[in-house]
């Protein structure tokens, strides 16, 4: 295969990843933005992590948020667990970095939050944990797993959603969850300051 033909697989794959999920994962998607937006609405804020990639999306969905996505608007509280070093080096230095997301979930999570979790394989014990943690504070849990769902999936409550991308490749999976992240913010955005009616 060459190298042009090894691309146009990459364009390909991720095209039909993307159909197969623009089929089945939009309602899944619409209930996660209304739960976000009835957060926010209640003087709540979104809560997310994950680790590699998974925390890139999670920083930039805060970003999105704190500052704009396409208009003009106020800024909506959001909070990453990934961005701060000093916190994550401190509670894997001293507890272990499986802790260094609940450690953040039971400090500074109201019942009024949201926690996004993302995470391609649906296993990484970090997430797991966060997940238990908010749980235990009565936090409600939007999940953006790939696979099978992994341990993430058998944990979440009827109230929870997972947003599971049919997909065992994590380059697939990734550019989904950046896809799914940006519908968040246009519903958030509809919602809040345009024409979508709750």
């Amino acid at each position: 295969m060459s190298i042009q033909d090894r691309i146009t697989t990459h364009f390909s794959d991720g095209i039909d990843v993307t159909i197969q999920c623009a089929e089945t994962l939009p309602p899944l998607i619409a209930d996660a933005g209304e739960m976000m937006v009835q957060a926010l609405l209640n003087e709540g804020k979104i809560i997310s992590c994950g680790n590699g990639g998974s925390a890139s999306h999670a920083q930039h969905f805060t970003a999105l948020l704190l500052n704009r996505f396409d208009r003009e608007r106020p800024a909506l509280p959001a909070l990453a667990l990934t961005a701060d070093s000093t916190i994550l080096s401190a509670i894997s230095n001293d507890y272990s970095y499986h802790d260094v997301f609940s450690k953040q979930v039971r400090a500074l999570a109201q019942a009024s939050d949201v926690l996004l979790v993302i995470s391609t394989s649906g296993n990484s014990a970090s997430v797991v944990q966060s997940i238990q943690a908010a749980h235990d504070r009565q936090i409600p849990v939007i999940a953006l797993t790939g696979r099978d769902g992994g341990n993430v999936a058998s944990l979440l409550h009827p109230e929870d959603i997972e947003i599971r991308v049919p997909s065992f490749d994590p380059a697939r999976i990734h550019e989904i969850h950046m896809m799914v992240v940006h519908c968040f913010c246009d519903l958030i955005d509809e919602y809040l300051f345009g024409d979508i009616m709750q």
